[in-house]
């Protein structure tokens, strides 16, 4: 098992537009950037978590190809938070109207704004602390629901604005509540 590498950047100081040329110079691999700047290097998931990953965004995509209210995206998807983390959550929605609001070069490029929702899967290489740490750090710049998937304990921690976080024990379903309405999400694909 690999855990992922943060790196110290202070005296560099690496621009937006440095590290967006880091990623794509560099595919095989996945970097996200703290608010303070240190460079992490996360190791490539493995054939089972990259499945169910895969299952998620399907079943998000295909909510959303009915209800056409947003944008998904997949973990390769790069988001500029307001607090000027770089993140690549594993699933993330976005509603038209912010889609809209952006120019086509702003869509090339990682996306300078934070997910109304987002969904960590937590995969056996990761340690759940991190993972805690990065759901508080999205709701803290403006998403409005964020799960958090521990396959390993079957526990869900949802992540809401303004309140507690709460854990689930090994539930079937979770609902999209009013962030993504009509949304079921199919655990029993996921455990």
């Amino acid at each position: 098992m690999v855990d992922s590498v943060q790196i110290n950047l202070d005296s560099l100081n690496l621009t937006d537009e440095q590290f967006y040329q880091i990623c794509q110079d560099n595919r095989d691999l996945r970097f996200e950037k703290n608010a303070k700047g240190d460079l992490i290097i996360m190791p490539p998931t493995g054939g089972e978590t990259g499945e169910r990953n895969s299952e998620i965004n399907f079943q998000i995509q295909l909510w959303n190809k009915e209800y056409k209210l947003g944008k998904v995206f997949d973990s390769s998807t790069g988001f500029k938070l307001p607090n000027g983390a770089d993140r690549s959550p594993d699933a993330s929605w976005i509603p038209l109207e912010k889609w809209d609001n952006l120019t086509p070069k702003q869509r090339q490029k990682f996306l300078s704004l934070c997910p109304d929702f987002v969904i960590e899967l937590c995969s056996p290489s990761d340690s759940l602390k991190p993972l805690q740490e990065k759901m508080i750090e999205y709701i803290e710049n403006g998403t409005k629901l964020g799960w958090l998937i521990n396959r390993k304990d079957k526990k869900i921690e949802i992540y809401r604005q303004g309140r507690e976080v709460e854990i689930l024990d090994n539930p079937n379903t979770l609902l999209g509540e009013n962030i993504l309405p009509n949304f079921v999400l199919n655990l029993e694909l996921i455990w």
